[in-house]
């Protein structure tokens, strides 16, 4: 019996490891942000300066273990086996759940994680105890749940997401005023009082108050920092200020830059010594618990409790060591944490462009709301006062810096940053030194939520996206709470009622899912990297924007001859997968028209000013590759519903036209592809690519007719004909953008050959 919970002890470090790579992919992005956001210094000084701070951190990390022990659960009120069987089905559910977060690039909280985890578990395994005995019921759960603190925590976590929203904002503001975005001149006075109030602030909130964690600082150092904290506040502010000052006048040193590195280790500091306990915390307990179980031969697993987890244990330095390398190499490799960190900086972004959320009613209702309160408090501020704030708060105009790339433009200025890493780091550090685990993910976000309020990152044109993006990161809070307390309170059970059989199961279960989900990240992450993307250094240049340009809309519609050939197909034999498969193509072909559409404003920007005459081509090219795309999703769809719903199949005659239709597309198509890779606008090529449009468009009037005859005669029904007619439709418009986007596409390219200007419009086809 030893052996087996000595394989489960065994486990649990091996989960205990891949919780380390999981976790720190997902808390990668609490303190690595606001540096790379504001690209306050290369990436790989950044990689190792937040390397140290985790190492260093890690050390802290002791006090903060007795949380996994004692924090959820009153451990004298379970057995040995029972206590095994919480940690197993914790850690478990851990991996699965954070490594699913990971995949989909939303942040999440491991704490918010462990603690529900915890609680699931614990509930599970002490509801069975209570259904087993005949003198409790289940009125008696809260003798085995430390209800007090586990509800003190949960509060906790929640209630630091308003603090720390509040408090980026205010001090945000604060500092906004102070400052303006114009701080260079201002910083050459006051910069230095700046930097020695942030950095104060984290050397009293990480170095003292975080040493009380500590594993290696002695009772008597803690005493003497306890009674000499003034002073060395008072010391540490003065040092700091004046030797910042002295580098500014003698090396003309950038105070944010330190700021922020500065930060960066200290927020990687706090994370490891307040999160660490997440990922090794249950295993730390199951070994000391298993040591405690092994040290009395011969005693039954469920007759013994486990009231020695309730005293207080000083975790082995190396220990924490070990673990604090596993994260620093998981940092530097990982990259699902880039994927994570992606999803802060875009909601933070000082920068318009391309959103990652849509909008939604709430978001919609809560601007409309803003926009009306903050007029009414326009109303009642004097006029002076209103226009010195917005004063303080213009942004300079950006000036192009010829041979810089646009992708190198910080996310946010360095002011912001340094107030992202200050605030939080101090919000995170009170709870380390009150031993509270709070969510470094839910205090760093939204700390960089309230400090983009106040920036005024959030503009009439970004604010709906902005609010949805968060309002989805804090929704998948909560669902990680409920998923977490689920699955555990699952898993128990079984584990519970299985075994050893349920162990292997899960266990099997939990690399299955880390393994797909890789796959899935790595396709995923491939086909972005596949997405259409200009080349900054050569769309200044007509020529190799135009190239590009004829390489991307070929490439879109190069896939519709084959596209609609299946779908047709699909239709005639009523093959349901097909035309499913076809329908999300087309999507995603009008999601890449969609892109290449979104980006026409700033590609305008980048022309050069001998190209500005063709650029109205160049907005008409995208239009009618938006407008194919388009019709190809409105052949797509209703296809694949009509055979969805089990709807009566097409008569044999209107398969053959619809063949025949397929036949003159997929020559049009695949002759505007040829002229479009070649380039050749000639005008006899051109002309030749008319006539065939031509001929296509005939057919389509013609069997349009043949269907309504069908109609008059009553062979077909009313949706077999809502359908049809919809594709020959939908056809004839995919035909005449077609023809217009080779046109447009040959005015682009600046060709001075003899022009074509037989082509056709919509209205001279229409009976």
């Amino acid at each position: 019996m030893e052996n087996f919970y000595l394989l489960i002890v065994v486990v649990l470090f091996a989960l205990a490891i891949s919780d380390l790579i999981v976790g720190v992919s997902n808390d990668a992005v609490n303190f690595l942000n606001s540096a790379f956001g504001s690209k306050a210094a290369p990436r790989w000084a950044i990689m190792i300066i937040a390397s140290l701070g985790i190492l260093v951190g890690a050390t802290f990390s002791s006090g903060m273990m007795e949380v996994a022990r004692k924090g959820i659960f009153h451990p004298d009120q379970f057995y040995f086996a029972e206590i095994m069987i919480i940690f197993i089905a914790v850690m478990l559910t851990d991996i699965i759940l954070l490594d699913f977060y990971n995949t989909v690039g939303l942040p999440t909280s491991t704490t918010v994680s462990i603690v529900f985890e915890l609680l699931g578990a614990a509930v599970a395994v002490a509801v069975v105890k209570i259904m087993n005995s005949a003198d409790q019921s289940l009125l008696d759960l809260g003798s085995y749940i430390n209800s007090a603190k586990a509800l003190a925590i949960i509060t906790g976590i929640l209630l630091s997401v308003v603090i720390a929203f509040l408090s980026g904002a205010l001090v945000q503001w604060v500092t906004r005023l102070v400052f303006t975005y114009r701080y260079e001149k201002t910083f050459k006075y006051f910069g230095a009082i700046f930097g020695g109030i942030a950095i104060t602030a984290i050397t009293y909130f990480i170095l003292i108050k975080g040493a009380k964690g500590s594993s290696f600082i002695t009772k008597d150092t803690l005493a003497w920092i306890k009674s000499n904290t003034l002073t060395i506040i008072a010391v540490s502010f003065v040092g700091w200020t004046v030797l910042l000052q002295a580098l500014v006048w003698f090396v003309r040193l950038n105070i944010l830059k330190v700021i922020v590195l500065v930060g960066t280790f200290a927020l990687a500091m706090a994370f490891a010594g307040n999160d660490l306990v997440n990922f090794i915390g249950v295993p730390l307990a199951g070994f000391k618990s298993f040591q405690a179980f092994a040290a009395n031969p011969g005693t039954d697993p469920y007759g013994m409790t486990m009231g020695i987890l309730s005293q207080k244990v000083q975790t082995e330095t190396y220990l924490l060591i070990i673990a604090g390398i596993i994260m620093t190499v998981t940092l530097w490799l990982s990259k699902k944490a880039r994927t994570v960190t992606e999803t802060e900086i875009g909601l933070s972004s000082q920068n318009e462009g391309d959103e990652k959320f849509g909008s939604s009613f709430f978001a919609r209702l809560l601007v409309r709301r803003s926009l009306s309160a903050n007029s009414n408090f326009k109303r009642m501020m004097p006029a002076t006062v209103q226009q010195g704030i917005a004063n303080r708060f213009s942004k300079p105009e950006e000036v192009a810096i010829p041979g810089v790339d646009p992708k190198d433009k910080p996310a946010f200025d360095m002011i912001r940053a340094s107030v992202n890493l200050t605030v939080a780091s101090i919000l995170i550090s009170i709870g380390t030194s009150l031993k509270l685990p709070l969510s470094t993910t839910y205090v760093t976000f939204m700390v960089a939520m309230g400090t983009s309020l106040s920036d005024r990152a959030w503009g009439r044109d970004s604010a709906v996206y902005r609010i949805t993006g968060v309002l989805t990161v804090i929704g998948g809070w909560f669902f990680t709470a409920f998923s977490a307390f689920t699955a555990a309170f699952i898993f128990a059970n079984l584990i519970n009622w299985l075994g050893g059989i349920a162990i292997l199961g899960l266990l099997i279960l939990a690399i299955v899912f880390v393994v797909r989900s890789h796959i899935f990240h790595k396709k995923k992450s491939q086909a972005k990297d596949q997405e259409v993307t200009e080349d900054e250094d050569t769309i200044i240049i007509k020529g190799g924007i135009f190239e590009q340009l004829t390489f991307a809309v070929s490439g879109i519609t190069v896939k519709i001859p084959n596209l609609y050939g299946k779908i047709i197909n699909g239709l005639a034999f009523e093959e349901r997968s097909k035309l499913k498969e076809c329908n999300k193509k087309a999507g995603k072909l009008d999601k890449e028209a969609k892109q290449m559409k979104d980006q026409v404003p700033a590609m305008m920007k980048k022309l050069s000013e001998d190209s500005i005459a063709t650029g109205p081509f160049y907005v008409q090219l995208i239009d009618y590759l938006r407008e194919i795309a388009h019709s190809m999703s409105f052949i797509a769809g209703p296809a694949f519903d009509y055979v969805d719903n089990n709807h009566k199949t097409l008569i044999k005659e209107q398969v053959n036209e619809l063949n025949i239709i397929q036949t003159k597309l997929d020559d049009f198509f695949r002759t505007i592809n040829r002229l479009l890779k070649d380039s050749n606008y000639e005008a006899a090529e051109i002309e030749k690519a008319l006539v065939k449009q031509k001929d296509l468009l005939k057919s389509i009037r013609k069997f349009r007719k043949e269907q309504i005859k069908r109609i008059k005669a009553e062979k077909v029904g009313t949706r077999n004909s809502v359908l049809y007619l919809g594709i020959l439709n939908e056809t004839k418009n995919l035909t005449l953008h077609a023809g217009n986007l080779l046109k447009a596409s040959r005015d682009f390219s600046g060709f001075n050959g003899e022009e074509v200007d037989s082509m056709i419009e919509e209205d001279s086809i229409d009976d």
